[in-house]
């Protein structure tokens, strides 16, 4: 008993005798062994000298966990935007429904009525104009955690940091409804009479009403912004890709309505192709993607406009392959030496990809090369000769005009499409066995 009531020293506890005799007083009943071993399991001790010692508890470990490892989105994120309503709508649904909120029932006085009607209405009104907001701010993805491709068409068709903007903009307008809200929800619960209460209610309708009407705009930004990103194509990953590439006008749009589904504008002017266009081809039981892309111009990255860089990230993002159009007769506006130029710094960039090189207008080949006078020709390069009379070598010569080669070149994109899919199957077995792929923080 003398070591029990030692450790109980030591420990700053009270004696079970004088629990129990304090507890009589409270007419409750305290388990003095249930309070003893609640204490020893937070603390050790060990005997030295003969007297019990308390040991050195080990240090927790204060290091912040990790956070998760989040994955990037597959294609497709676009389509699952939130609807965003008219910023002018929200608020008028918002003003009909708070108004129509009624006080507490069984209030007598008709100053603490008024005052808990004004605090309601107030309160509701906030809360109708945050709510929508903070659900486009959870449900739009962060442009980080988008795929590649998708993080690409953000940044070309929205401009670079304008889509995390607006979203700044209707998140501070967000904090600002809450705020200005519960200040003038609380204002109005002070009210010192029936006639305050309602001039309070008035004023911060009123001032609630305008904020939102002068700020609101970033909604209708972020209208504006989803209507953009939903139009945009959707890409299946997992189905082979034909891209057509080449310098404006040469004839892609011609050959994408010959091949495909897709129906593009067609027209005898450059970048006739504002975004990229999506169409299928159906060959057998098998179904495979078409995209009409951009034309490119010889020029450095820095230099191309943004209709240029679409072409470049679909390359770059997407696993595609490449049907170049070439066209030699002078027809499209770039002269074949600078399609030579673009042809080789594509055709080093991607050489990794499936690739057939297509001759266009063929019906109106000459047999002597197209000069321009801009041109700069270099005599000694035998190869940009050929290339100015011929095309690459190689290079399957059609005409949709005539129907030259048509058929032939269905073979080879249907043959060019199949070995697409094996690389993508075999890149999926790939990543299947990485369980790091494509993961950020």
């Amino acid at each position: 008993m003398t070591v029990v009531y030692s450790l109980l020293q030591q420990w700053q506890l009270p004696s079970s005798k004088f629990l129990r005799r304090s507890s009589k007083g409270l007419g409750t009943h305290i388990n003095s062994s249930i309070f003893f071993r609640k204490s020893i399991q937070t603390s050790t001790y060990e005997i030295v000298k003969g007297s019990y010692v308390p040991t050195a508890q080990p240090k927790q470990d204060s290091t912040p966990k990790e956070k998760p490892m989040r994955k990037l989105e597959n294609l497709g994120a676009f389509q699952k935007l939130p609807m965003v309503m008219p910023s002018v709508d929200i608020l008028h649904s918002s003003l009909r429904k708070a108004k129509r909120v009624s006080p507490t029932k069984g209030i007598a006085n008709i100053a603490k009525r008024e005052r808990n009607r004004g605090a309601k209405q107030l309160d509701a009104l906030m809360k109708e104009l945050a709510a929508p907001l903070r659900g486009y701010i959870d449900n739009f993805p962060k442009k980080r955690y988008l795929h590649p491709y998708e993080r690409a068409l953000v940044e070309l068709t929205i401009g670079d940091g304008n889509y995390e903007e607006v979203l700044r903009k209707v998140d501070s307008l967000r904090k600002k409804v809450i705020s200005f809200g519960k200040e003038h929800a609380s204002h109005c619960a002070k009210s010192a009479s029936k006639r305050e209460a309602e001039e309070r209610l008035s004023q911060g309708m009123s001032n609630l009403e305008e904020i939102f009407s002068h700020e609101g705009k970033a909604v209708d930004e972020l209208l504006n912004i989803a209507k953009t990103l939903r139009a945009m194509p959707v890409v299946d990953l997992e189905m082979p890709t034909l891209c057509l590439v080449g310098a404006p006008n040469v004839g892609k749009s011609s050959l994408v309505r010959i091949l495909s589904t897709g129906k593009p504008e067609i027209c005898n002017y450059p970048f006739t192709t504002r975004g990229i266009l999506m169409g299928h081809i159906t060959l057998g039981y098998q179904h495979f993607q078409v995209t009409d892309t951009p034309g490119l111009l010889r020029r450095h990255d820095e230099d191309r406009n943004n209709l240029e860089k679409l072409t470049l990230a679909v390359l770059s993002h997407l696993p595609t392959a490449i049907l170049y159009v070439h066209d030699v007769t002078g027809e499209c506006g770039t002269s074949p030496s600078d399609q030579y130029m673009i042809y080789k710094d594509v055709k080093e960039r991607f050489d990794d990809h499936p690739w057939v090189d297509v001759i266009s207008k063929s019906d109106l080949m000459q047999g002597s090369p197209v000069a321009f006078v801009t041109e700069e020709v270099d005599a000694d390069d035998n190869e940009m000769a050929q290339y100015r009379k011929m095309g690459p070598s190689g290079a399957l010569r059609v005409s949709v005009k005539s129907e030259e080669g048509i058929n032939e070149l269905k073979e080879r994109v249907h043959g060019l499409l199949v070995s697409q899919m094996d690389r993508i199957r075999s890149n999926q077995e790939k990543e299947v066995g990485d369980p790091g792929f494509e993961l950020i923080k």
